[in-house]
């Protein structure tokens, strides 16, 4: 199993110039080895590109995405690492949707695809990061 950041799959939905090719082959590379995986929050994200439930839903099932809940000790550990980030002097003061997606791959030890590393290997610093 892999979970698929947010981010990959905004750019082959609104086939960003400078990120959709990139992304593309990610996901084509890491489905070959792979189960692709997404979890609420990367659904509640994605769901902004579309206009209807059936839409969204019509795209995960053509990109073979499993929808996959957060366990407990996901959650509980995005907490802590959203204690950590306050800590460092975050200014943020609800749990970032980050936080969800890095410890639920984390959690569950699964690599996470995603183009924006740098927070997941901070807070997460044993998760396996695919990125650019």
């Amino acid at each position: 199993m892999l979970l698929v950041d947010t981010n990959v799959l905004v750019d082959v939905l609104q086939d960003e110039p400078q990120w959709a090719e990139w992304s593309i082959g990610q996901l084509r590379a890491q489905a070959k080895v792979h189960e692709l995986a997404i979890n609420p929050i990367i659904y509640a994200e994605m769901s902004l590109s579309f206009s209807t439930i059936e839409g969204l839903d019509a795209v995960v099932t053509q990109m073979e995405l499993t929808v996959r809940e957060i366990p407990k000790p996901a959650l509980f550990l995005a907490a802590k690492a959203f204690a950590q980030y306050r800590r460092r002097g975050g200014n943020k003061t609800q749990v970032l949707p980050d936080f969800f997606i890095g410890a639920h791959a984390a959690v569950q030890g699964w690599p996470l695809l995603t183009r924006d590393a740098s927070r997941f290997r901070t807070y997460f610093p044993s998760l396996e990061v695919l990125a650019p």
